[in-house]
């Protein structure tokens, strides 16, 4: 059996990402590392090794166990990595999910369904019928 294996491939097989082409790709753009310097695809991991992965809003920590580039069914998962992620990093996650949506800053981009209505409230004049003012105005023809 191999002793190593590309990142890459590394992270579709042991199911962090769905396809190899976004494992890739997050390689490219910076989101994975391995002792706190980027890698690029290519880059070889062997077991014991580290790999941190950043999906905003949390960085995930995995311990490789074996270096596989086949994949595997999601129940051996837990023979190939180790899930070293820091419990401070899943509270993170929680506030986040309390606080609602936090990737679109606001004021950019299309208004949310909420946003939208308080717009529509601040829009939409207020007619305001006769009846609740009692005008004279035959006193003011004269």
């Amino acid at each position: 059996m191999k002793e190593e294996a590309r990142i890459d491939k590394w992270l579709w097989a042991a199911r962090i990402f769905k396809t190899r082409t976004i494992a890739a790709d997050a390689c490219k753009k910076g989101r994975i590392s391995i002792g706190g310097t980027s890698v690029k695809p290519a880059r070889t991991i062997k077991p014991g090794d580290i790999i941190e992965v950043k999906k905003p809003p949390i960085t995930y920590s995995f311990k490789v166990l074996k270096a596989i580039e086949n994949r595997v069914g999601a129940k051996l998962v837990p023979e190939i990595l180790e899930n070293v992620t820091p419990p401070a990093q899943y509270e993170l996650l929680e506030m986040s999910r309390i606080s609602g949506f936090v990737d679109r800053a606001r004021g950019t981009g299309r208004p949310t369904k909420k946003e939208r209505r308080s717009l529509d409230d601040f829009t939409t004049p207020l007619f305001i019928s006769d009846d609740e003012f009692d005008f004279d105005w035959e006193e003011e023809e004269e």
